[in-house]
């Protein structure tokens, strides 16, 4: 679903790059979760597989980009929408201001497609639910909470059912019970093939929790690549700066204190720490 290789890219008037030799293969239905600290090359990585770069953002690219068969680099931006659709960070650069309601928000892309009205319709009402939003219909989109115009903007996205759904830091502004509700939404979506995941994310927690596959960047590059459990637990993590989830840190330190066998695998969820610690 997604072929990335050797990809290096650098902003215009800079001159250090963004990305260094980024090789990343996604098969599809797959939920991979992007972490990394601030300035290791999350966001860019996002806009080059969406199409931004090198479309909008020019620079200097090298190496190659495919998302669903389609040459990123050689297709038309309007034409990669259908395929890659892209939740920015913040969700009021991606409300459009054009329409009156959330539902009529959420219809504003499909409308744009030409899409009958039925389908519209279908498109829009299970976008609303899948991210909880199915109540706020009718109300303004300004007057939602900052969370909630984040699920609107995800909405927006879903109902398009692009193959490829990438999400740049799509929970910063929700507490934990929207959180996990909009991780599960995602999970939902990959599990059942609708959809292949990119997220970029600093709640580890969670992406321990929910995601097929962790990657982490630093620098531009790939540093860590593998399951949740492998990844989020690699002692690299810590040395660049994300962090792990307080699972890995207990064990860690219970190991250091010989009261669990140092060869044991290290958790980085709930249930694995529960088993760990058994």
């Amino acid at each position: 679903m997604i072929q990335v290789d050797n990809l290096s890219y650098r902003y215009p008037g800079t001159t250090i790059p963004a990305l260094r030799g980024v090789t990343l293969h996604v098969p599809p239905g797959q939920f991979c979760a992007i972490v990394g600290p601030n300035g290791a090359g999350k966001s860019t990585l996002c806009y080059a597989l969406a199409g931004f770069i090198p479309h909008f953002y020019h620079g200097a690219l090298t190496g190659s980009v495919r998302v669903d068969g389609l040459d990123v680099p050689a297709t038309p931006l309007g034409e990669l929408a259908g395929v890659a659709g892209l939740v920015v960070q913040n969700p009021f650069n991606q409300i459009t201001g054009a329409r009156f309601t959330v539902r009529e928000e959420v219809a504003f892309g499909l409308e744009n497609l030409g899409l009958p009205r039925d389908e519209i319709l279908s498109h829009v009402a299970d976008s609303l639910a899948l991210v909880g939003l199915a109540d706020y219909a009718e109300h303004s989109p300004f007057a939602l909470s900052g969370g909630q115009q984040q699920r609107l903007a995800i909405a927006s996205v879903v109902a398009m059912r692009p193959r490829v759904l990438i999400l740049d830091e799509p929970t910063s502004q929700l507490d934990p019970v929207g959180t996990k509700e909009v991780f599960a939404a995602l999970r939902s979506l990959a599990a059942s093939g609708d959809a292949t995941v990119i997220l970029v994310e600093h709640k580890l927690e969670w992406v321990a929790a929910f995601a097929d596959r962790v990657v982490a960047l630093a620098d531009g590059a790939i540093v860590v690549d593998g399951p949740p459990r492998d990844a989020l637990s690699d002692p690299l993590m810590e040395e660049i700066g994300v962090g792990t989830t307080r699972y890995t840190r207990a064990a860690r330190l219970a190991q250091a204190q010989g009261l669990v066998p140092p060869d044991r695998s290290l958790p980085v969820t709930l249930d694995q720490a529960v088993e760990f610690f058994r």
